[in-house]
């Protein structure tokens, strides 16, 4: 019963998928399918959660082989947690793109393509051995990259080649990184590489994989300098797959880090930890830099991914209980906020007929409401309190204090006061200043498509703000997660059982 569990966060997409590509020609049959497919991943995920919560660690052996031999799937509390944020993420777009995807685009397939995209996130952040994360990375490639040109305008497919070819490039480096790594310990399950590095004597060599393993999974995390592609292309989309995009597919290079150099790579830690602790400070550095440059919604949205994207691998690079516990948390705001804030440019542009700013205006006058939606996930970003983001940042500068990284703490502060310049401009461009062309175009929808396009909006800004307001248990829970990773000893024998 617990390895189907395990394994319904992954069938579940996978079946929708299918029944989404077959209806795909029956006008909306495939967004609703799509709809109650994300409804039953959503369920599915709450229920892992709470096994996990209880019980531990819950593990899946596929066909029956042992660990290390067999494909493996393990839930951890920080899996576990992710795979529910995908839910979360999934459903909230489903709802948004049964206005938001056009027919032509549902016929090519979009709900079946975005299905298979939740089903890879689900697989990678519950999957047990290296290569089958390789193979999860593909699931998500191919899908993310054909929602990505599904629209086949230029600048889709101008970033869709960009967004492939640095991804193939990662590719490269994990397959390389994966061989070198099996040919030096000869497993490949992760909770049995625990055990296998501890008695390697070539630690020279195994931070050298060490360092391809940042590489690969830098590019898919958008880590400085390896995040030119995620600008490039996250802005050309139909604003669903944006926002999912946003959201969730970042988040996985990030948990793969935080899976490797927690369970794996943590024999010179001096080393590759600092190395990681330089990455972030640049990656804030450079991000937030990128979004005070840009004067199009998207875009300035696009690089705040890679700027935020740092202060979780900040949380990594300190490794102290503490630092994990506001990198988990961090995570868990990050997702909700940023889906959000693509779906709220995405009723922005609606309202206005553009993503560019100087094109844009009088929305806090004719859209009050929305106004306020906005102010609730943008100051969460950059870190007011009581909002969900103020909790994340001081977690992780107080880390960065406690351990003496003073200058990890004065960039994450100083990138926070940037973030609200950028989230000001906005402010001013979008909603405070009146609309330059005169009156605002009047939107032609039924209130039906009204209530989708909102309701995500609304169930995610919620959700910041009972975070914010309620940070207790959701602290409780990151300290937990963060404790399984300082002290990876369950999850090792969750996975190995009598083989330990």
């Amino acid at each position: 019963m617990l390895s189907w569990l395990v394994a319904l966060p992954i069938l579940v997409p996978f079946a929708t998928a299918i029944i989404a590509f077959f209806l795909r020609g029956g006008g909306r049959k495939s967004a609703w399918a799509s709809l109650v497919g994300c409804g039953a991943l959503l369920v599915a995920s709450i229920v892992l959660l709470v096994e996990v919560w209880q019980r531990g660690v819950v593990v899946a052996q596929m066909g029956g082989w042992p660990a290390p031999f067999g494909i493996t799937l393990a839930a951890d509390l920080l899996s576990a947690v992710m795979v529910l944020l995908t839910a979360i993420t999934g459903l909230a777009v489903a709802i948004y793109a049964l206005v938001d995807v056009d027919e032509a685009q549902v016929r090519f397939g979009f709900h079946a393509l975005f299905q298979v995209l939740l089903a890879g996130v689900s697989g990678a952040f519950l999957t047990g051995d290296l290569f089958n994360l390789y193979v999860w990375f593909e699931v998500m490639l191919i899908s993310s990259f054909g929602l990505l040109v599904l629209g086949q305008g230029k600048a889709q497919l101008d970033g869709g080649i960009k967004y492939v070819a640095l991804n193939l490039v990662s590719t490269v480096v994990l397959l390389t990184a994966i061989g070198l790594l099996y040919g030096l310990t000869g497993t490949l399950n992760l909770a049995d590489l625990h055990l296998a590095v501890m008695k390697l004597d070539n630690d020279g060599l195994l931070t050298v994989i060490a360092v391809l393993f940042i590489i690969a999974f830098g590019i898919k995390a958008a880590v400085f300098p390896l995040f030119f592609w995620l600008p490039a292309s996250y802005h050309t989309p139909p604003v669903a797959v944006s926002a999912v995009f946003a959201g969730l597919l970042t988040k996985v290079g990030v948990y793969a880090l935080f899976r490797m150099f927690t369970l794996v790579f943590t024999q010179d830690v001096a080393f590759t930890h600092g190395l990681l602790l330089a990455i972030a400070m640049l990656t804030m550095i450079t991000g937030v830099l990128g979004a005070a440059a840009q004067n199009e919604f998207r875009k300035i949205l696009s690089f705040h991914i890679v700027s935020q994207i740092g202060y979780m691998v900040l949380g990594l690079a300190l490794f102290t209980p503490l630092a994990l516990l506001g990198a988990v948390f961090y995570v868990v705001h990050h997702i909700i906020v940023k889906a959000n804030l693509f779906l709220i440019s995405g009723l922005a542009q609606r309202m206005t007929g553009t993503f560019e700013l100087a094109e844009s205006g009088g929305l806090y006058k004719s859209q009050p409401m929305l106004a306020a939606l906005f102010l609730v996930p943008a100051f969460s970003l950059a870190g007011f309190p009581p909002l969900s983001g103020f909790w994340a940042k001081f977690l992780l500068i107080k880390a960065s204090l406690d351990v003496g990284a003073y200058i990890a703490a004065a960039v994450a502060l100083v990138v926070g006061l940037l973030t609200v310049f950028s989230m000001t401009k906005i402010w001013a461009e979008v909603f405070w200043k009146p609309y330059p062309r005169g009156d605002l175009p009047a939107m032609a929808i039924r209130p039906g498509e009204r209530l989708a396009l909102w309701a995500p909006v609304v169930l995610l800004a919620s959700l910041t703000i009972v975070i914010g307001l309620m940070p207790e248990p959701f602290i409780v829970f990151a300290e937990r997660a963060a404790n399984q990773l300082v002290n990876p000893d369950a999850y090792v024998k969750g996975v190995l059982g009598g083989a330990l």
